[in-house]
């Protein structure tokens, strides 16, 4: 019965994790990340060029300012 139950909290917690493609404005290259639903990431480190994004005037995380979805807590108001 234990394996069952770290399953379904294994299952539920890459229901709550969503993906997103963030591009550096840098030299514009994307990668799919997870994006946490419960805290905004305001720094992220491209692979690619190693430049420091952070989030834009207004927005309240990298996701928010150079993904292609914006994060769960803008998306669900709070």
């Amino acid at each position: 019965m234990r394996i069952n139950f770290v399953f379904i909290i294994f299952w539920l917690d890459n229901i709550i994790m969503n993906n997103a493609i963030i591009t550096c404005p840098e030299c514009e290259f994307s990668k799919k990340e997870i994006m946490p639903s419960n805290q905004c990431i305001v720094f992220y480190e491209c692979e690619n060029c190693f430049s420091i994004l952070r989030p834009l005037k207004n927005d309240c995380c990298v996701f928010c300012s150079y993904s292609d979805v914006q994060c769960p807590p803008v998306n669900n108001n709070e």
